[in-house]
């Protein structure tokens, strides 16, 4: 039994010497570049590849099959011409015995010099198709169609058993100075990554993988180029269908024409997921950063293999806004501001699909605002927006653009004007009227974005405590907007503004390049001097303001909206005041006038005060014309009419003032009202700017000669009645007070 053993021994010992002697020999007397030809023509015929084999082949047998190509060139058979590969060194070798196993138990696998040249031309064809498609051998007689034989019945079909995958175990993968370049000649598209470097340790399936890619990215439309690092730990079931990528850690440089030359430092870390049998991504433990921007989360992707699902959350950290966007080439517009953006903060739930995306949940910080609610995109393609917030305060006017120079100038020439007719108006009012403003008063800068308007797609509710726009400070703020393809609806703006309260609805069509707009306003109790005193600094009137308005316009300016003004409102203004203007004074000027008496005493006061003034609109072209208006002040009432340029905020009123008397406890002798001038109408005229309110009023001469010949008319009357009394007939006096009437 000894014996036996010992010659079996010797029988396998031999049997290997056999083996080691024969692979010395194969490998030595046995040269692979004899069969080049040989090696092209089964590429071409069985992977349809031409195979160029410009260097030497190395080879080994055994206890490894190995192989070295060099200088090799890779091209489709169909365009043998556009070479899409070649590698100046691909070196990898195979434990012989584990592959009877179906195991792969490689060494090092070495590539060198790597350079793949993908292309398709104009018609969308690649240099690369084709390729494994088996090439029938010359002279194969190819059936025509429709005369190809009928196959034989396939005999029943036996349940297939589950291949066994190959079990890989590599020692390691490196890929040197690696290269891909990528073209689209239809769009002129390209792509391109250089110095490409790839590196693994071994590679064993279900154990981690340490891997580390380096390389240069770029892009010609825009033109982009980035240096990129990714590094790492793979680990992957093929039978499980499972595939992780732990510890990821991504990043590097970019620069180029989106980022307007700046350069951005940005990284992205992890632990990726994919099971394909659950059909499940998922990237947990998401820390993104790009210059300041600090960003965390966790994302997860389901039904892959059907319409796939996103959900996670995402979270920014404090942020210095308008540095970072400067850092990454955004140039933000002119804002009235500069200190705007200057810190952002914003956290996220977020659901989606491939066309879809729902953040929920959302909490949004912006320099001293702060939003909670939904936002929506439920058509990405189309960019449509539907936005659920509501927020503390929002000071609207230090995001909007700064007045522009020329608007600021025609502003300035007004202002000298009006300077200038206040000069002349005098404190009582005893100066000759004001000249009618002459100076434009609004901006023709383009306001409206109109090709952007077109494009939105916008359902907003938006609720904000504070919010301040044109320098209006609306509490308690609720603003819902619709935007489709060019027209816009404001469903309403309700809001408590100083104690009143304001609802304005309009709609903006900006489907035309003559876009057109209209407004229907609603104001309630709102003090008239605030609101004017956003717009000029001495607010000609003072009181409660009540106004119901519909107005229509068209034009893309403030100038072209002025201009083009339609519409018709209803005004009244309660409790209120005419500051530095004391009509009184100058209606106790005239009656003292008739009176033949000077005045006593000095003017009393600066202010006229009134109970109500109301009235109503018509507007065309800009200019409102007023046929109505109502003034109670006390001690006098007041009729008015005329007309309001608002083209150069100019007004030029014809006012009747009827007297009931002096209230005051101790009034002026000069001005007591005799009974025959009660109930009679006194004129004034109002001309100028609108600045200047009653300060552009003045007695109207020709119209207070008629009030006195009325007055002295009535006077003879009255001695007419005492000195004939009964002695002649009715017929009579009638006809003498004709004669001296007129």
């Amino acid at each position: 039994m000894k014996a036996l053993g010992k010659i079996l021994g010797l029988l396998f010992l031999g049997l290997l010497l056999i083996l080691v002697a024969l692979g010395f020999a194969l490998t030595h007397l046995f040269d692979p570049n004899d069969y080049k030809d040989d090696i092209r023509r089964l590429a071409h015929d069985k992977a349809n590849l031409d195979l160029t084999l410009n260097g030497e082949i190395g080879w080994s047998l055994f206890p490894w099959l190995g192989l070295e190509l060099h200088d090799t060139t890779v091209a489709s058979a169909s365009s043998p011409q556009k070479p899409f590969a070649d590698v100046r060194m691909l070196g990898l070798s195979v434990r012989v015995m584990p592959l009877l196993r179906k195991q792969v138990q490689m060494s090092d696998i070495r590539v060198e010099g790597l350079n793949l040249t993908l292309q398709r031309d104009e018609q969308g064809h690649g240099n690369w198709e084709g390729i494994g498609r088996q090439v029938p051998p010359p002279g194969t007689p190819v059936p025509p169609a429709g005369d190809a034989p009928e196959a034989p019945p396939a005999p029943p079909a036996e349940p297939e058993q589950p291949a066994r995958p190959l079990k890989l175990d590599i020692d390691s993968l490196t890929v040197n100075d690696a290269r891909l370049d990528y073209h689209d000649a239809a769009s002129g598209q390209q792509y391109s990554l250089e110095s490409a470097q790839l590196s693994t340790r071994a590679i064993r399936e279900g154990a981690s993988i340490p891997l580390k890619f380096t390389g240069f990215f770029g892009t010609n439309q825009p033109v982009l180029r980035a240096k990129t690092e990714l590094t790492g730990n793979l680990r992957f079931d093929r039978v499980l269908k499972r595939y992780q990528l732990e510890d990821a850690k991504f990043g590097g440089e970019a620069s180029g024409e989106p980022l307007a030359g700046k350069t951005v430092t940005f990284s992205a870390q992890g632990q990726l997921l994919l099971d394909q049998a659950a059909q499940v991504a998922e990237w947990n433990g998401l820390k993104l950063s790009a210059n300041q921007l600090r960003l965390l989360g966790e994302l997860k992707v389901r039904d892959l293999d059907k319409a796939p699902k996103l959900e996670g959350g995402l979270s920014i950290a404090p942020l210095e806004l308008r540095a970072f966007l400067d850092g990454i080439g955004v140039q933000l517009p002119p804002m009235a501001d500069p200190k705007t953006l200057a810190s952002l903060e914003f956290s996220s739930r977020l659901s989606g699909t491939p066309n879809s995306l729902v953040l929920d949940d959302l909490k949004l910080k912006l320099d001293d605002s702060r939003f909670s609610g939904r936002v929506a995109s439920p058509d990405l393609a189309r960019q449509a927006l539907r936005v659920q917030l509501k927020g503390d305060r929002l000071d609207l006017d230090r995001y909007l653009p700064p007045q522009d120079k020329a608007a600021e100038g025609a502003s300035a020439a007004r202002q000298n004007q009006v300077q200038a007719s206040v000069a002349e108006a005098g404190a009582a009012g005893t100066t000759p009227l004001p000249d009618a403003p002459s100076q434009q008063a609004w901006s023709e800068t383009p306001l409206l974005p109109l090709e952007r308007l077109r494009k939105l797609d916008l359902e907003a509710d938006l609720g904000v405590g504070q919010l301040t726009v044109q320098r209006l400070p609306l509490e308690g703020a609720a603003l819902a907007l619709d935007a489709k393809a060019g027209l816009l609806t404001l469903k309403t703006l309700r809001a408590d503004l100083w104690n009143g309260n304001v609802d304005i609805k309009g709609a903006l069509d900006a489907r035309t390049d003559m876009p057109t707009l209209s407004v229907q306003p609603r104001l309630a109790g709102v003090p008239v001097e605030k609101l004017l005193k956003t717009q000029q600094p001495k607010p000609p009137v003072k009181g409660q303001l009540s106004l119901n308005g519909d107005f229509q316009t068209r034009g893309n300016s403030e100038k072209a909206w002025i201009d083009a003004l339609d519409g018709t409102a209803s005004f009244a203004l309660d409790k209120g005041m005419l500051p530095d203007a004391n009509l009184e004074q100058q209606l106790c000027q005239g009656i003292a006038t008739l009176n033949r008496k000077p005045l006593s005493g000095e003017p009393r006061g600066r202010d006229t005060p009134f109970d109500e003034l109301k009235g109503t609109l018509t507007v065309r072209n800009g200019v409102a014309t007023n046929p109505d208006l109502k003034v109670r002040i006390p001690g006098l009432t007041v009729n008015g009419e005329g007309d309001l340029d608002l083209r150069v905020l100019g007004m030029d009123y014809r006012v009747g003032v009827i007297i009931e008397g002096d209230q005051h406890a101790m009034p002026d002798p000069a001005c007591q009202v005799n009974k025959r001038y009660v109930g009679l109408e006194w004129p004034l005229r109002c001309r100028g700017p609108l600045e200047l309110g009653a300060k552009a009023c003045r007695l109207d001469k020709e119209g207070l000669g008629k009030v006195a010949a009325k007055v002295a008319g009535d006077k003879l009357n009255e001695k007419i009645e005492e000195k004939l009394g009964d002695k002649v007939s009715p017929e009579l006096k009638d006809a003498l007070k004709g004669l001296f009437k007129r």
